[in-house]
């Protein structure tokens, strides 16, 4: 048996369980459509329902809905227009292991559906909400249904697994590309170029939009521009792109420094060591809370050694001077969504754990657990907005201002990977890819 039919096989096995535990019949789960932007008759690109994403593997279905219960094969009621202003969608190949029902004309599909779920106790439906009024749901969006679908999106199955091993290694091609526009001079723009060209997947295919920043620009965290002229100067070229494939992301993230930036050059290998080091440290039961605080230990010890600042690493850490130049999460779920869900919740219930106070941009805190993947994604930036409230408290004694005043025109430092939980250690997809191509 395929993958993907025993990624269905599991999906059955585990939505019947939530339906039980959830006392519904069945769901109706929408693909979505797309929608146009305010007074115009564009849209922006369409991308389905994550729920629905998992269960047809990435397939374009538009207007399609998926039908769940407890007895029955899953079944697509598949939407296929005759048009001839846009190229109607293909019916997906989904390998007999979900039924499939074609329909020409949305009411008629509408209706099938109603039909089939007429003689059910309790209907839910998971999708936009003003769409799902047009049926008969007794739910719509019910939060102890999402609540226990979401926790259990943390832990993925080989076919994901595999999906997600294939999105890095498409993303890799479009680093590799990136890295040598960058040392040839190319802008912002034209780096991008390089990048979709060579992963072979246009703007819209992507999990998110692509981060092409020169110099000054890496310290804007999710910076949005790609500037068309090249820099007079370049000092250093941050990307954090991915790919997908078949509805599964990758997200990485790359710095280099340009020849001649021997001190830059030095922070971004130190910082490479020890996000390396992070990974090593993973295991089971830990909690990624702690893994973060770890991180902001590794980033004192390097201001320490690069001579940033002049008090000692734990003091570093402890006067909250790590805050300033790292002041994103270690990383995140990822899945069939970049910032895949449930990242803060410790149970199926919907109970949460917040990200501490210290730390409120930390995306992920449950205990990790065999069939996780997330990133780890230490960083160390030169935020003028960040600098200028340290510079003024009783902790900016402890800069070296000449040193971190002589960095910032490079902006920053990400280095960002992919990494699985298993019952053997960590598989880290990007290193893995980067080193086969």
């Amino acid at each position: 048996m395929s993958d993907y039919r025993n990624h269905v096989r599991d999906l059955v096995q585990q939505w019947r369980q939530v339906l039980t535990a959830t006392r519904i019949d069945a769901v109706v789960i929408a693909a979505g459509s797309p929608q146009n932007y305010f007074l115009d008759d564009q849209a922006p690109p369409y991308r389905a329902n994550p729920h629905f994403s998992q269960w047809v593997g990435g397939a374009e279905c538009p207007h399609s809905l998926l039908l769940v219960t407890h007895t029955s094969r899953p079944r697509l009621y598949f939407q296929q227009v005759e048009d001839y202003w846009h190229q109607p969608p293909v019916r997906p190949e989904l390998e007999d292991a979900i039924d499939v029902e074609v329909h020409a004309d949305g009411s008629q599909l509408l209706a099938a559906v109603a039909k089939a779920v007429e003689r059910s106790n309790r209907t839910a439906y998971i999708g936009e909400a003003q769409a799902g009024s047009n049926l008969p749901f007794d739910d719509i969006n019910p939060p102890l249904l999402l609540n226990a679908l979401h926790y259990g999106r943390a832990k993925k199955t080989p076919f994901e697994i595999a999906c997600m091993r294939t999105a890095t290694a498409i993303a890799v091609k479009g680093h590799r590309a990136a890295a040598a526009a960058f040392e040839a001079g190319a802008s912002e723009f034209d780096i991008h170029m390089a990048y979709i060209g060579a992963a072979r997947q246009a703007d819209a295919d992507l999990p998110y939009a692509s981060i092409v920043a020169l110099n000054g620009h890496a310290g804007v965290l999710h910076y949005q521009h790609r500037d068309p002229s090249a820099p007079n100067t370049a000092l250093s070229f941050l990307i954090d792109a991915g790919a997908r494939h078949r509805g599964y992301a990758a997200d990485i993230t790359r710095t280099y420094a340009a020849a001649g930036a021997g001190a830059f050059a030095e922070l971004v290998a130190d910082l490479d060591a020890r996000q390396q080091a992070i990974i090593a440290s993973i295991h089971t039961g830990m909690s990624y809370v702690d893994l973060h605080e770890s991180a902001h230990r590794h980033v004192a010890h390097v201001l320490v050694n690069h001579g940033l600042v002049r008090c000692t690493a734990e003091a570093a850490f402890e006067r909250h001077i790590t805050d300033v130049f790292f002041p994103h999460g270690l990383g995140h779920l990822i899945g069939i969504q970049t910032h895949d869900v449930a990242g803060h919740m410790i149970s199926a219930e919907g109970g949460l754990r917040p990200p501490p106070d210290r730390y409120p941009a930390l995306r992920l805190t449950r205990p990790i657990e065999n069939g996780q993947v997330f990133t780890i994604e230490p960083g160390l930036y030169f935020i003028p907005m960040l600098l200028r409230g340290l510079r003024s408290s009783p902790a900016g004694k402890d800069v070296d201002w000449p040193q971190v005043d002589a960095l910032m025109a490079y902006g920053g430092i990400r280095i960002e990977d992919n990494v699985l939980v298993t019952e053997s250690g960590i598989e880290n997809f990007t290193r893995d890819a980067f080193a086969t191509q």
